[in-house]
């Protein structure tokens, strides 16, 4: 103790600008001398005194600085009349150092104290949460979709998102991939409209096709052709078929896609060849970001992309920065987060290879002006690496108009290659009309002008309708309004003013009369919005 107290003499001691509670007498501390320190090393340590002083003087908060939590034990321990204090380690010894300090900041944040975020973050600077996502709840639960286990109807799982099923045809030794779509299934889908139209991404061809190549051994697409949009109806589904043929000498396969609504025909949208030849290496990237490109300013890119026919929702919306050089372009593209969990489950997203496709819009290597413009002939498209949901993309456009893509993860390791991509204008009719004429329907009303009074006949109420029965012959129109129904609850009225005009319109069937009958509703009345339901 004299040694040390020798060396304590040779310090010196300044007045404490945050008070200090003693160690050695449970007290503030007085000013501090050598005799002081010697006294603290030699005599007992009054812990409890010093909590109860702090908590005294207001404390009620304790963080311990150490490389444990035992201190902060004994501290809740020095109250035996159940005070309320919060005790915080800022280090604990079964977890990492950064860890255990960014849980304790966290758990003194939920308890009112503000931590200097700033000393923690450096460089970061607050923003302005969005308030989109607070406009509105949702109360319904989001049920997984479910399919029975195919292989009782002797098929094979298929494995895909887009695909349910699989089986070998027995006389051609060829595969059949089958699969159902909908906006109910497969939501993501919405975020890919075409002039109005929900359209299957021509990305998503490439991936039914990558997919149908793993399943017969072929590891390139060596030619895929879309000769049909695929629409994608607002309700119901749109059944699947990917039918690839049997091996050639050269080992290359057929592939064709086709689909149907319901029970309606099968219409083709693409045919393309699978081969088991060995694919090209894939390119190299080089540095990133590309060295002497320029870089694209993409603000009010996608609206202007909607503007012109493309309208892309957050799925589709992952252009993140594009370059320009010469003929050659580089983006950066990724899928938002509620998506990338399930690019695992694709060879390669449809999303995000479609996300890559619009830096052509946004380098400037495909115009717009004349509406939009959509993937037509794919050639030579292999994938190096499956499941990626951000990618590096570089695409060249070729003396023939065609552009070639490479893209790569974000270490620079391939991902997928195309040799040549082919694209074409689309119309609003062509989008339109591509599910085959008989699955887009569209209200359209027609003026009805009420004929003469000698030719038609107005009654006030159905009741009115028994001197209608009664009499003989028929005018050639009669207007009925719908009744207003009996009963003070609105159910009450539904099931009244529905079994009124249901017997009204059976007797008139019955009778075949050569008339019109003319049913008047109101709108906003939910008992005549019944009625509309059974005569539509």
């Amino acid at each position: 103790l004299e040694e040390f107290a020798q060396v304590v003499r040779g310090l010196a001691f300044d007045e404490p600008r945050i008070p200090v509670v003693s160690n050695l007498t449970g007290r503030l501390a007085e000013p501090y001398t050598p005799e002081y320190w010697v006294r603290h090393v030699r005599e007992a340590v009054r812990f409890a005194d010093g909590v109860r002083t702090l908590h005294e003087l207001g404390v009620t908060t304790f963080v311990e600085i150490g490389p444990g939590g035992v201190l902060s034990a004994l501290a809740e321990g020095c109250f035996d009349d159940g005070t309320d204090i919060v005790t915080v380690p800022a280090l604990r010894a079964d977890r990492p150092e950064p860890h255990a300090l960014v849980t304790a900041l966290g758990r003194l944040h939920t308890h009112g104290i503000s931590p200097d975020w700033q000393a923690l973050f450096s460089g970061a600077h607050r923003v302005d949460l969005p308030t989109y996502a607070f406009q509105r709840e949702r109360y319904w639960l989001d049920v997984p979709q479910t399919s029975g286990d195919v292989r009782a109807a002797g098929l094979e799982a298929a494995d895909h998102p887009l695909l349910g099923a699989a089986i070998a045809t027995a006389d051609s030794n060829g595969i059949l991939l089958t699969g159902l779509i909908s906006l109910k299934t497969h939501p993501w889908l919405a975020d890919h409209a075409v002039n109005g139209t929900v359209l299957l991404p021509g990305t998503a061809f490439v991936e039914l096709a990558i997919r149908a190549g793993d399943e017969t051994g072929c590891g390139w697409v060596e030619d895929l052709t879309l000769e049909l949009p695929l629409v994608v109806p607002e309700r119901g589904g749109v059944t699947l078929q990917v039918a690839v043929g049997p091996e050639d000498e050269s080992g290359r396969r057929q592939l064709s896609v086709h689909s149907r609504v319901d029970d309606g025909s099968w219409l083709r949208h693409a045919t393309g060849v699978l081969s088991s030849a060995e694919a090209p290496s894939a390119a190299d990237l080089g540095a990133w970001p590309p060295a002497g490109a320029d870089a694209v300013d993409l603000t009010g890119f996608y609206e202007g992309m909607a503007a012109a026919g493309l309208d892309y929702g957050p799925v589709f919306q992952g252009l993140r920065s594009v370059w320009r050089a010469g003929d050659d372009v580089f983006a950066e593209v990724e899928l938002p987060d509620e998506s990338a969990a399930e690019a695992a489950e694709f060879a390669l997203h449809p999303a995000l290879l479609d996300a890559a496709l619009h830096a052509l819009a946004a380098g400037g290597l495909v115009a717009l002006d004349e509406g939009p413009v959509l993937p037509f002939a794919w050639s030579g498209v292999a994938v190096q690496a499956a499941g990626a949901a951000m990618a590096r993309v570089k695409l060249s456009r070729t003396a023939t108009g065609s552009v070639t893509l490479a893209v790569a993860d974000g270490t620079g390791d391939p991902v997928a290659s195309v040799e040549s991509l082919s694209l074409r204008a689309v119309s609003a009719e062509q989008s339109r009309g591509a599910g085959g004429g008989d699955q887009l329907f569209a209200l359209e009303w027609t003026p009805f002008t009420l004929p003469s009074a000698t030719d038609a006949l107005v009654i006030e109420t159905v009741a009115d309708f028994d001197a209608l029965r009664e009499s003989e012959g028929a005018p050639d129109v009669v207007v009925v309004p719908c009744p207003a129904g009996s009963g003070t609850q609105t159910a009450d009225r539904v099931r009244s003013v529905a079994s009124e005009v249901l017997a009204l319109v059976q007797w008139w069937l019955a009778e075949e009369r050569p008339g019109c009958l003319v049913l008047v509703t109101r709108p906003g009345d939910l008992a005549h919005a019944a009625v509309w339901g059974l005569v539509r």
